[in-house]
């Protein structure tokens, strides 16, 4: 690996697994989370923002893991088209997300929301002028991306990096927990840190294509997600027990039906990632797992993360 780059321009590279196809699994799996969401709630009626919130929310960490890669190894390099790609794609399903949010606001179904009330809201309501600094922010994400894939040898992840972390920590600062003391922080806190632990090792499975590769970023992506999983895991309980007032709620409410679902799979993330931690990682490291297997294995981790992200979708939005 010395003297050359990992990522780049996304270009193949020889001795390589295939393209890492099976990542798209994330995609489903979110859904199914929010299918799971709905089903707790029962028999409140389906949230259909949660299915634009979910899918904004994992393209999101996809980006931010993507600009975090030079943090985790000198040499990782994001693909830029991909990463302009998916930033494009954040940014329609922020925009539509804003839709859902206009809809509610206003009392009306989606289809009968009119242009000019939607631009009102988007002009006279905090929301609505939140959603816009998001899409600007994305948006900005996007152009930068483009024109970086044409010019890689001068282009920083370090602004798609400040931009993609003040898009996805906007509107948890300003949810139902800014109302709490220090809710604001404690949200922006959980968003980042499970954005980061969730995009990173997509990222991961999106550019590391060799043994050697996963055997130099696995055990340095393992280091840092320990961290995040205990402020995600913190700030998560925290929030949960500031917002239900009590245990009770978490079984009698479909709030808390959804974060005490949420809180399992966590446990269940905890537990696998101990177990990697103790084969995947150790094996990796030593030059004994195949690029294929360490591949599999990351997008084991990500499916059953972004179960986990649809659960949070649906919650963001349930009363």
């Amino acid at each position: 690996m010395t003297g050359r780059t990992i990522g780049g321009r996304g270009g193949a590279r020889p001795s390589t697994v295939r393209a890492p196809w099976s990542v798209l699994l994330i995609v489903p799996a979110g859904l199914l989370g929010v299918l799971l969401a709905w089903v707790l709630t029962l028999p409140a009626p389906f949230a259909a923002e949660s299915v634009a919130r979910v899918l904004a929310d994992g393209a999101g960490a996809t980006v931010l893991g993507l600009a975090a890669l030079p943090r985790l190894q000198p040499r990782l390099e994001p693909p830029w088209r991909l990463l302009a790609v998916l930033a494009g794609f954040w940014c329609g399903t922020e925009f539509a997300v804003l839709v859902f949010e206009a809809a509610q606001v206003v009392g009306v179904p989606v289809g009968g929301l009119r242009a000019n009330q939607f631009g009102n809201y988007l002009i006279d309501l905090s929301g609505g002028q939140v959603g816009i600094a998001i899409l600007f922010g994305v948006g900005a994400v996007a152009c930068y991306a483009a024109v970086a894939f044409r010019r890689a040898d001068i282009a920083s992840t370090d602004l798609v990096l400040v931009f993609a972390a003040v898009a996805l920590a906007l509107r948890p600062i300003t949810g139902h927990m800014s109302q709490q003391t220090f809710g604001s922080v404690l949200a922006a806190v959980h968003a980042l840190a499970a954005g980061a632990w969730f995009g990173l090792l997509v990222a991961l499975a999106l550019v590391v294509r060799t043994r050697g590769e996963w055997a130099t970023v696995l055990p340095r992506y393992s280091a840092v997600a320990l961290p995040l999983v205990a402020t995600v895991a913190v700030t998560g309980l925290l929030n949960g027990l500031v917002r239900v007032g009590g245990i009770t709620p978490f079984v009698e409410t479909g709030y808390g039906r959804i974060l005490l679902a949420k809180t399992l799979v966590l446990l269940g993330l905890l537990a696998l990632g101990w177990w990697w931690r103790r084969s995947w990682v150790r094996l990796a490291a030593d030059h004994r797992v195949t690029a294929a297997a360490s591949l599999r294995r990351a997008v084991v981790e990500v499916v059953v993360m972004a179960l986990a992200f649809g659960l949070a979708a649906t919650l963001a939005v349930t009363a």
